[in-house]
């Protein structure tokens, strides 16, 4: 999940990079990227299980679209129109939202410290964003971009519930391979209106380059680590770490971008740290509890 952190930051900073382009082209290309990244480790296994993708056609579709098609849409789409930091002030909320749709729908069933670890990683991951200055959340240039990024905080989570109930049953790269793919044939009608309308993009060299980091990083490698996570853990338990997200995003803006990083960020980095320690140590607790149980 570290990994997953590193990479997805990395989706926000060069989304935002590279924003001249319009957001379904990026979202288009970046999956272009990855399916034929995916395609000589995957082939043999998407094939192989093709018929169980067929037979679990419902929930495999629901993964796809959530968590392969439109969420990252969603967020190039929400960097159009407003900035990085109300972007990382939404996905703070992914975590929550995810705990609650997995007690609703999965059964899953948080310990008190685990639920002070949530509650103590998102005050931190906002307290970063707003640099302290939370009482401010309210007087923020809200806009459109928003409400889209409201769109990507429900698809996340809804693909985390899915992930773990279904992800298990086929083979990681085939999988990502056929979910890239169906990806690739939703978004081309799509793109191909916006081109109609904004006009064939300029690919320049730093476009290519940040679409090639689109769609391998973010794309393939963490993603896959994403899934396999949730399998090992539990969808609540790996969401929390995504509270790093600011933490990360303001480290990289600070090496990349020249940023300034406050003492007040330093002390809510603390506090998302904290309370990522705290789920994660509190859910093992728990399931180390749970074993010891069924074995006497």
């Amino acid at each position: 999940m570290i990994f997953v952190v590193l990479f997805f930051s990395g989706n926000i900073l060069v989304g935002k990079a590279i924003n001249d382009l319009p957001p379904f082209t990026i979202a288009f290309f970046r999956l272009v990227v990855a399916f034929f990244v995916l395609l000589p480790v995957g082939f043999r296994g998407a094939r192989k299980y093709k018929d169980m993708y067929w037979e679990y056609k419902k929930p495999f579709m629901i993964i796809t679209l959530t968590g392969v098609t439109f969420f990252n849409t969603f967020i190039y789409g929400a960097l159009q129109f407003t900035t990085s930091t109300n972007v990382s002030v939404l996905e703070t909320v992914i975590p929550v939202m995810t705990v609650i749709l997995s007690a609703l729908f999965l059964k899953e069933r948080l310990a008190r410290l685990q639920w002070i670890g949530i509650i103590l990683s998102l005050i931190g991951a906002v307290w970063v964003v707003m640099n302290g200055q939370v009482q401010k959340l309210t007087s923020m240039d809200w806009n459109i971009g928003d409400a889209i990024m409201i769109g990507a905080i429900v698809m996340w989570a809804v693909y985390s519930i899915y992930v773990k109930q279904y992800l298990h049953l086929f083979p990681t790269y085939g999988t990502l391979l056929v979910m890239t793919g169906i990806s690739v044939v939703v978004l081309l009608p799509i793109v191909t209106v916006e081109w109609m309308v904004t006009g064939l993009p300029v690919f320049d060299t730093p476009n290519m380059v940040g679409l090639a980091y689109l769609g391998i990083f973010p794309s393939f490698i963490a993603l896959g680590f994403y899934n396999r996570a949730v399998d090992l853990t539990s969808a609540s338990q790996a969401s929390v770490f995504l509270n790093f997200l600011p933490v990360v995003t303001m480290i990289g803006a600070y090496f990349w971008l020249g940023e300034s990083i406050t003492v007040m960020q330093i002390t809510g980095a603390f506090a998302v740290i904290c309370g990522v320690i705290l789920t994660t140590q509190a859910g093992r607790n728990k399931q180390r509890l749970k074993k010891m149980d069924e074995q006497t």
